[in-house]
């Protein structure tokens, strides 16, 4: 990891007249011409292992420094440097697989889980490990509207984060990805119908076994899922729910009450892992600690 170090920046020098301002002192010292900013830009750049965005300093500085100085394209500069520099993958503790902590350029990694099914009582099998996403701009402007005036003390304890997250119309994917080598597309199928439709009947009552239908129809024999398999659920703009296996469209329904449910499987009540689903309200209440310190 790249460190920056500006140590002239934090004291005034000591023969300095009282009427030299502490920032035309900044620019004169740190930045003559547009290399300082190329070589702060390369430094950054390097530093793979965390966003710049957390790190309100080095943020601040490389805003000062392009909005002080006529550089030539600095405004696509400092978009290079806010969206190139992403943390590294996620590894799963549990199973080892690695989760981008940036999906489709926008959405942020909220909370990693494990999916397991007991067989006949006597152990239990991990059927795949599981990445909850949302759109971070989504998120944020939600987030804001919602809980923007309250405490971070008053957030964790409010228990409808997920709830309320769960009705909103924010971008989120849960991309799963497949641990038990011997699973069947036919098995993903038939999970599918039962823990959907359980969830199908708590929030929209019978009449939707022509919806769990479209939705399970959609996981055709045809596809073979091994071990390493990835298998998106996105929920979109408009309550548009996209499924991809292994990057491919296999469909998509337009439907709020077939949204809810699938999120309810990871993140509702009695969740497939109750750890993620705590993790998930806790990444929310970071974020708004992150806006409340920005």
């Amino acid at each position: 990891m790249v460190s920056l170090r500006f140590p002239f920046w934090f004291s005034r020098p000591p023969n300095l007249p009282k009427t030299t301002s502490f920032r035309r002192t900044c620019l004169t010292t740190v930045v003559g011409s547009s290399v300082a900013a190329a070589g702060i830009a390369a430094g950054v750049a390097i530093t793979q292992s965390t966003s710049i965005h957390e790190h309100p300093f080095v943020q601040n500085t490389l805003s000062f420094i392009l909005s002080n100085f006529p550089f030539n394209n600095s405004s696509n500069l400092w978009a290079s440097l806010s969206f190139s520099v992403n943390p590294p993958p996620f590894v799963d503790p549990k199973t080892g697989l690695s989760f981008p902590s940036i999906l489709n350029d926008s959405q942020r990694l909220l909370g990693v889980g494990l999916r397991r099914k007991s067989v006949f009582g006597l152990k239990n099998i991990d059927v795949y490990a599981f990445g909850v996403y949302a759109d971070d701009g989504d998120l944020k402007k939600y987030l804001d509207e919602k809980c923007g005036k309250l405490s971070i003390s008053e957030l964790k304890v409010i228990k409808e984060l997920n709830e309320d997250l769960m009705e909103s119309d924010v971008s989120m994917t849960i991309r799963l990805q497949i641990v038990y080598g011997k699973l069947s597309i036919r098995s993903v199928r038939s999970a599918f119908e039962e823990s959907i439709g359980s969830r199908l009947q708590k929030f929209g009552g019978t009449d939707n076994k022509e919806l769990l239908r479209r939705f399970t129809a959609q996981f055709k024999d045809e596809y073979k899922i091994p071990k390493g398999s990835v298998i998106e659920l996105a929920r979109e703009h408009g309550h548009v729910l996209r499924t991809r296996i292994d990057g491919k469209e296999v469909g998509s329904i337009q439907s709020k009450v077939l949204c809810r449910s699938l999120l309810d499987l990871y993140i509702g009540e009695q969740p497939f892992d109750e750890q993620a689903k705590e993790d998930v309200k806790n990444k929310l209440v970071s974020i708004l600690d992150e806006d409340l310190i920005d």
